[in-house]
């Protein structure tokens, strides 16, 4: 499993679905609460080059908040990172092309 740093703080909805969407892929991640400790916000600030929470590592990976791992789930980019084997593609495939046959 990759390791996963979140900081986030006690009142942030993002932070909570960023959280969601982790627990939905079945991975485990290390929150880091800033609004408790001025260093670790002060680290935050330094690995990310952002104020805003959440700010989402994987494996030192800098993914950004919860819109930007959003986007990547979307794309398909996610998994990968959390080390997430892919779906088994369906033994066939509807063919909706001109030459198949009806």
């Amino acid at each position: 499993m990759p390791k996963i740093e979140m900081y986030t703080t006690a009142m942030c909805p993002y932070c909570v679905r960023a959280k969601m969407l982790l627990q939905n892929k079945g991975v485990e991640w290390e929150e880091i609460r800033v609004d408790q400790d001025q260093e670790r916000f002060a680290e935050m600030m330094s690995r990310s080059q952002r104020r805003t929470v959440p700010q989402i590592f994987i494996d030192d990976f800098h993914v950004g908040g919860f819109d930007d791992m959003a986007a990547m789930d979307a794309r398909g980019e996610l998994d990968p990172l959390l080390h997430i084997p892919a779906h088994e593609t369906p033994a066939h495939t509807l063919d909706h092309s001109e030459d198949a046959v009806t």
